[in-house]
């Protein structure tokens, strides 16, 4: 599952900013910051300049989030302080000028309070990912475009073709949870655009797609579920079996965490599948899944044990309403009390509508079918090669579950089956420290190269 998505929902710094009241301190230029969460750093630039009309003009850049030109609004500028606000997600900035180039303040939303010191630069901090691929491609790279005949909804995605390769081999790439781009985009890492590249470059075609409603694509993620995902996989292995310069008997799946759980569902629907690799796929129930990484992320993020367990109770309480409550309306209420400890009656509706966003996150179709359903079934009907890979330093889809895969696909009658458990690798498949998802926007790697040559290799001697 996809690195902090739940964190990333409040500090999605959309701001619109609009000059009040600037008197005294000269605040042009460019000012950059850190928000730091024990599971999340965050980079904020703000570029403030003057129109033609005296008007000053505020944007912000959010480079993890490829965010830029973002708008804003400013309060109040004073010698001594400055005030934004961030209405559409209900937050500001209280700063105090240290001095011309030093801005210490805090972001609070709802009397919680999130630090952030932003200095002036002459330079915007960018985002270094050296493996991200830059031209000449000496490869075909194709736009396109199909349909899902099950769904009816149109998918719109990149198809990298060996230039000299007849009859090549070829993937459909399976992104994580949540709504993802086609190179499955986290902190600026294009992890699916350089296994894209590294592929095409060695004899392997790779199709890489937009989530429904993402990009060219069609539909909405929290309406769909990871079945419905699979049908989509396949749509893309039907594109690739009618493209004259792919193998059709050497078509296979590459799921990256919820994309591994997809992988096997959409095998085990059709024999065109002809092998699959998840790559930090999940091996158990959904919701062991989350209470160990729930565990390991907040462990790696040097969160003290009690709390650790405190937020542990917390989400059993959520899930077992989640599972047991089938009463829509009741549902949504037992959520309110469990999350505001029975408080939400009393809540202003600034606080009622943050409960309210949270829950939304969770109680929908997608989170619920994740949460309850068992991979072990399917792992034992597969009868295609698999590959599964892991970190060791995972806090997300933690490295045990390489067992619970071999050992279902095994028992099933299946022993094609490789597994690799990589040392010193986080859930993106980067070296790291701790595994931490704080990491993942600090490490310059988008993916250790060892783990793109033995995924080629494995691909090249099985077919």
């Amino acid at each position: 599952m996809k690195p902090g998505i739940r964190a990333l929902l409040i500090l999605l710094f959309i701001f619109p900013f609009s000059f009040l009241n600037a008197q005294k301190r000269n605040i042009q230029g460019i000012w950059a910051g850190k928000v730091n969460l024990p599971t999340l750093k965050i980079t904020t630039v703000f570029y403030i300049s003057e129109d033609e009309n005296g008007k000053q003009i505020v944007k912000l850049d959010i480079p993890e989030q490829e965010a830029k030109g973002l708008p804003g609004d400013i309060l109040k500028v004073t010698a001594d302080s400055v005030i934004f606000t961030t209405a559409e997600i209900n937050r500001t900035f209280y700063g105090e000028f240290l001095n011309d180039s030093t801005i210490k303040g805090d972001w609070k939303k709802n009397g919680m309070g999130i630090p952030l010191t932003l200095v002036k630069t002459e330079k915007a901090p960018t985002l270094k990912r050296p493996q991200t691929p830059k031209p000449p491609f000496p490869y075909i790279s194709e736009e396109v475009e199909y349909t899902n005949p099950e769904s009816g909804l149109k998918l719109a995605g990149t198809l990298t073709i060996p230039e000299q390769s007849a009859k090549c081999p070829a993937v459909v790439m399976i992104t994580g949870s949540g709504a993802q781009d086609r190179d499955e985009t986290i902190f600026g890492h294009k992890l699916f655009w350089v296994v894209a590249d590294y592929f095409a470059r060695n004899g392997i075609a790779v199709l890489r797609v937009d989530d429904r409603g993402v990009g060219g694509s069609e539909g909405k993620i929290s309406e769909s579920t990871s079945e419905d995902f699979a049908g989509d996989a396949l749509a893309g292995v039907a594109f690739l079996k009618s493209h004259e310069e792919i193998n059709p008997d050497q078509i296979g799946l590459i799921g990256h965490s919820e994309g591994g759980l997809i992988a096997p569902i959409a095998a085990n629907l059709s024999s065109d599948v002809s092998f699959f690799i998840m790559m930090a796929g999940p091996g158990m129930v959904g919701e062991e899944i989350l209470y160990e990484q729930n565990d390991l992320a907040l462990k790696a993020a040097g969160m003290p044990d009690y709390a650790i367990n405190q937020n542990r109770m917390v989400q059993k309480k959520l899930f077992d309403i989640l599972k047991n409550e089938p009463d829509s309306a009741q549902r949504i209420e037992k959520l309110r009390i469990a999350l505001s400890q029975g408080f939400y009656p009393g809540m202003n509706e600034q606080m009622k509508k943050a409960i309210d966003d949270k829950i939304a996150g969770f109680n929908n179709n997608w989170f619920m079918y994740f949460l309850t359903y068992n991979p072990q079934p399917t792992l034992a009907k597969v009868k295609c090669p698999v590959l599964a890979i892991n970190g060791v330093k995972d806090v997300q889809v933690p490295v045990s579950n390489l067992d619970s895969i071999k050992k279902a696909i095994t028992e099933g009658g299946n022993p094609n089956v490789k597994t690799i458990a990589f040392d010193n690798l986080n859930h993106l498949f980067q070296n790291c420290e701790t595994g931490a998802v704080s990491e993942y926007s600090q490490i310059e790697e988008t993916i250790d190269p060892k783990v793109l040559e033995i995924l080629k290799d494995w691909i090249l001697e099985i077919n």
